[in-house]
């Protein structure tokens, strides 16, 4: 079954001149649930004005990974961690409850663009840490290069929650099938082009969830890039919220 969410019909934040789509709003049918793909919690994108940032904010327990797509982001917390997640960089981090966090946009001149995969936390008292990778175009063309997982596994960013998470930019007319375990199931977010999910089109800011599947199937159309995220059942100990 395929679950979709076209980009029109994400939740649009503006604050000051940051804009902020939120592809999971629960409050706002027909949002699709997020409960309905385990451990994902939020997926959102971003674009920070130049200096531009967020206030520091305390926040609940949250297992993050940031995709900086376009440009360069600071970011520091009350722990004493700080440093600047470049293009191209993944970046997992993992707050504590209390820890007070903040994100600038390092480009006086451009703007930032990013990409956010909040997990809900596996177990109550996370240990804030913070880890990141740059995953080079070449060693995503036309292959999910994992990106981040439980096991660290082919280098990439090690999560505690059950997901795998995955990026790719494809050629026109490259087709990538992605088997499904049982009882685990997908959600694709299409960063640009135009590709075909089974036989379902998806354009620029779609999302879409795959769920009693054996597999992914899908067909870049044109130049692509997307994230996938491959979900067991939840694991959360602690219930507790995540920050948007």
């Amino acid at each position: 079954m395929i679950t979709l969410r076209r980009h029109t019909e994400r939740r649009h934040i503006q604050c000051g001149k940051q804009d902020r789509w939120l592809t999971f709003f629960p409050q706002e049918p027909p949002a699709p649930s997020t409960d309905d793909f385990g451990a994902l919690a939020t997926l959102d994108e971003i674009r920070i004005p130049p200096g531009g940032g967020s206030a520091s904010y305390p926040t609940e327990e949250a297992e993050i990974v940031t995709y900086v797509y376009r440009g360069a982001l600071v970011q520091e917390d009350s722990s004493g961690s700080s440093g600047v997640v470049h293009a191209g960089e993944f970046q997992h981090m993992t707050l504590g409850r209390g820890i007070r966090h903040k994100e600038t946009n390092a480009s006086r001149t451009d703007w930032a663009h990013i990409f956010r995969i909040s997990l809900r936390p596996s177990e109550v008292g996370l240990v804030g840490a913070q880890e990141q990778q740059r995953f080079a175009a070449a060693q995503r063309r036309n292959v999910l290069c994992i990106v981040a997982s439980p096991d660290g596994r082919k280098g990439s960013l090690r999560i505690s929650q059950d997901a795998l998470i995955y990026s790719t930019v494809l050629d026109p007319g490259h087709h990538l099938i992605h088997e499904l375990l049982p009882g685990r199931k997908a959600w694709l977010h299409l960063i640009y082009g135009e590709v075909t999910l089974q036989d379902v089109m998806m354009t620029q800011g779609d999302g879409g969830g795959v769920t009693i599947e054996p597999s992914v199937s899908l067909t870049a159309q044109e130049n692509v890039e997307l994230l996938l995220v491959d979900v067991g059942p939840a694991v959360m100990s602690n219930p507790g919220g995540l920050v948007q």
